[in-house]
């Protein structure tokens, strides 16, 4: 007999799935995320927002009508090798030109131990390829550059952080990380580390800790990989000594002309020792066959028909105005509590807020204030660093600089005054450094 008082129960539907091949997909892409950054792009373009999110190299002083004529005639004198295929190697000529380039920074190499990449996030990916299976450790400042992040975790490496104070990597901190790494029978593969005007942090790695940091790393047979894209930009002229000029057996030396000529163009390198080069030919083959030789052989041009160095120079000066511009505004307009680095050189300062403060919660407000940074969550794997932020000042006029400041420290002011009357939200209990430095005013 029926219940008609009563429904019977619908039968359960399956879960829509709205990637039909998830169950497909390799392990490794789990650890595939979005780049905050990148996520930033659509609403950060808009040319009412002043961002000071995006490391985007000013191009405006390069001198395009020239350039534009040499690779007319690149094209027209020699297009039949310029628009074919080249070796993943790279054009002798640039790799040349390269060594000489590595000079300015003390670094002694021969061009068979030049490999040419598509911009040097290739070469960190081919480095971790190379090296990192599955569970082994790489050792990174504290914060780490977004983009070594994202390439680690497609490896599944494990990042653990080494913090930094206002002279850089810390030596006695990588002494523990060795030691607590070891202890727990995990293998380190490679210390990354962006010696001179860290991204994110603007921290320049002092000369002393230099020779100290490649001693360790030599003591336990860790390999040593220096990401070097803004060693030229430093704001006194003055290129200081690449760890690869210290060390040239157990340094991986990754360079690029994204910061001192053209992002566009996507040409960097990687200098390693010859048994390393070997397998990143190998590697480069397998990814790319060949870097666009077009590109490479626009850069050669530049570097042998244009005044670069003299260019670099203009870039120094350029960048060394937005720096001022950036830190007098900060100090003009930023609440009591913040604290902020000063670089020597490179596109960015790192700024720490006040307790309480949630930076990535807080993105959505500056949006709408019309004003963009990246939230410091983005450069830790593991969740930390919420009170901090990366500013960028590379790309927007002086002025530009110090109204995004203005617009950013009014945003900032309002977010305190919800922490004061409606208290904090709880932070992420995850153990590492909320900041490069306990004080980095």
């Amino acid at each position: 007999m029926t219940d008609h008082g009563s429904q019977p129960n619908p039968p359960e539907k399956p879960a829509r799935n709205l990637d039909a091949y998830r169950a497909h997909y390799a392990e490794r892409t789990a650890g595939m995320t979005a780049s905050e950054i990148r996520a930033l792009f659509a609403v950060a373009s808009r040319p009412e927002v002043v961002s000071l999110a995006g490391g985007m190299p000013n191009l405006a002083a390069l001198p395009l009508d020239s350039l534009a004529a040499e690779v007319g005639r690149l094209v027209s004198e020699d297009g039949q090798v310029a628009l074919q295929y080249g070796s993943a190697h790279g054009v002798p000529e640039l790799r040349e030109q390269i060594c000489d380039v590595m000079a300015l920074e003390g670094i002694s190499a021969h061009p068979d131990d030049v490999v040419v990449t598509s911009g040097s996030q290739m070469a960190l990916d081919m480095v971790t390829r190379i090296f990192c299976d599955p569970g082994d450790v790489i050792l990174a400042e504290g914060p780490s550059y977004v983009g070594a992040l994202g390439s680690f975790a497609a490896y599944q490496a494990e990042v653990v952080h080494v913090a930094m104070d206002d002279d850089g990597l810390d030596p006695s901190a990588l002494r523990q990380a060795i030691a607590d790494v070891t202890a727990q029978g995990k293998r380190i593969k490679f210390l990354y580390t962006i010696p001179n005007f860290h991204n994110p942090g603007g921290i320049t790695l002092a000369l002393p800790r230099r020779a100290e940091i490649l001693e360790i790393c030599a003591q336990h047979g860790i390999l040593v990989v220096e990401d070097n894209p803004y060693g030229l930009l430093g704001f006194d002229g003055k290129a200081l000594p690449a760890l690869r000029s210290m060390d040239a057996d157990n340094v991986v030396y990754l360079g690029s002309f994204s910061k001192t000529f053209a992002s566009g163009l996507r040409v960097g390198w990687v200098l390693a020792p010859h048994a390393i080069r070997e397998k990143l030919v190998l590697t480069a083959e397998s990814a790319t066959l060949c870097p666009p030789t077009l590109n490479q052989m626009i850069v050669s041009r530049y570097l042998s028909t244009h005044d670069w160095q003299g260019q670099i120079k203009i870039f120094q000066e350029q960048y060394r105005e937005r720096r001022d511009a950036m830190l007098s505004a900060l100090e003009q307009y930023m609440p009591a509590g913040c604290t902020w680095t000063r670089p020597d050189g490179g596109f960015f300062v790192w700024l720490t807020t006040p307790e309480g403060v949630d930076t990535k919660a807080m993105l959505p407000r500056a949006v709408t204030q019309r004003v963009a940074y990246v939230s410091g969550t983005g450069f830790y794997r593991g969740g930390f660093g919420s009170r901090q932020m990366r500013l960028s000042y590379c790309y927007p006029t002086p002025e530009r600089i110090r109204e995004g400041v203005r617009r950013l420290a009014n945003t900032l002011t309002e977010e305190m005054e919800l922490v004061r009357t409606f208290g904090t939200v709880p932070q992420r209990s995850v153990p590492g450094p909320q900041a490069p430095s306990p004080d980095t005013a």
